[in-house]
């Protein structure tokens, strides 16, 4: 059966867009040898953290992927002529070149990527006719055009035209993508909760990547409030380095928000128990829409039709005056300012509603 190389190194958003085409070649092929080459800080999002198993076997810790070979560039690139790096690096060449991978498909498309999937010495490598970086297209000896509107049906199609000759039927539908599950990280989440005193709970995540995407943290503070009227707590994801904008969320929030710091796989286990999630165009949002969560989505310079939330109900809010652009502007974009808290809170209020069971947190 086909041993196929994924090259997603990073980051998580980008990891989610290409899960579910993943995913959907593991129910096409399920006897498939399906490796992923990961940067080995977002290795979380495929298996669960110090999870050990045979390669062959899927199981709720690690679902979709036999093998995750993990590197890390960015320690590499700081001491790239130390010895320890470059014996690192060669073990890491090694043990990817041992699985005899028989293709890599390269879902990035830049230079660090495409040398990344050469390195394995599959003989057959693909990736887009457009790459990101243009240099990727000399790694490749197949490339596709770009097919669908959403990064995830761009990266379905992708697979589904790179293995049309083993699929059955030619057939490849996408299906929704399947995440780690971690006893560890799920009683961890119970504690939390428990400490907290927190029965139901909306998560938000105010930073963004860059500055241009970052919705201001007084507004958020001001939606915690109003979700706090009608019995839902908000939890704010604070990433390391981000301890003061998530302060500033808190702060705002007249004491109905918890600041919260998590691992990848607490994240992931903390936002399947979410009723809510609200944030920009970041990884956390992607990672909520992946498990089915309502999401509100707040966008300004990047487009919600190509990367907004994706297989989940979503309300995403951008302005008419925004303009897509990927320029990392330090300051947020103009048009994003212009999306107002009563507007998240009338789509958060939407949202609820619609998914309210018996019991629930039922707004408006």
């Amino acid at each position: 059966m086909a041993k196929i190389l994924i090259v997603r190194l990073g980051a998580m958003g980008d990891i989610l867009h290409a899960l579910p085409a993943v995913t959907s070649i593991r129910a096409a092929l399920p006897e498939a040898t399906i490796g992923w080459l990961v940067e080995e800080n977002w290795s979380e999002v495929l298996t669960a953290r110090g999870y050990k198993s045979d390669p062959v076997s899927l199981t709720p810790p690690k679902p979709v992927v036999n093998l995750i070979h993990t590197v890390n560039t960015k320690r590499w690139r700081k001491r790239l002529f130390h010895r320890e790096t470059m014996v690192e690096i060669r073990g890491d060449i090694k043990r990817l070149r041992e699985t005899h991978y028989d293709i890599a498909i390269d879902f990035q498309g830049n230079a660090k990527s495409a040398i990344a999937g050469w390195m394995s010495s599959a003989p057959e490598m693909a990736g887009y006719v457009d790459p990101r970086e243009s240099i990727a297209r000399l790694f490749y000896k197949h490339t596709f055009s770009r097919q669908g509107e959403h990064v995830i049906e761009q990266n379905h199609q992708l697979a589904k035209q790179v293995l049309a000759g083993i699929l059955p039927g030619g057939e490849m539908p996408l299906v929704a993508p399947q995440l780690p599950c971690d006893s560890v990280a799920t009683q961890w989440v119970d504690e939390q909760i428990k400490s907290l005193g927190i029965a139901s709970f909306a998560m938000v995540t105010p930073g963004a990547g860059w500055g241009a995407k970052q919705w201001p943290p007084q507004r958020f503070g001001e939606v915690a409030q109003a979700l706090a009227r009608h019995n839902l707590r908000t939890l704010v994801n604070t990433a390391p380095g981000e301890e003061t904008l998530a302060q500033a969320v808190v702060d705002a929030s007249n004491g109905t928000a918890f600041s919260i710091k998590c691992t990848i796989g607490q994240l992931i286990a903390l936002t399947r128990r979410a009723r809510l999630f609200i944030g920009g165009d970041t990884g956390p949002l992607h990672l909520a829409a992946a498990l089915g969560i309502p999401v509100v989505a707040i966008f300004g310079p990047t487009d919600p039709g190509r990367t907004g939330p994706y297989g989940s109900q979503a309300i995403a809010l951008r302005s008419p005056e925004s303009e897509t652009t990927f320029s990392r502007h330090a300051e947020p974009e103009q048009g994003l300012l212009k999306i107002t808290s009563e507007e998240v809170i009338a789509a958060a209020r939407h949202l609820l509603t619609a998914s309210n069971e018996s019991g629930g947190a039922k707004l408006g």
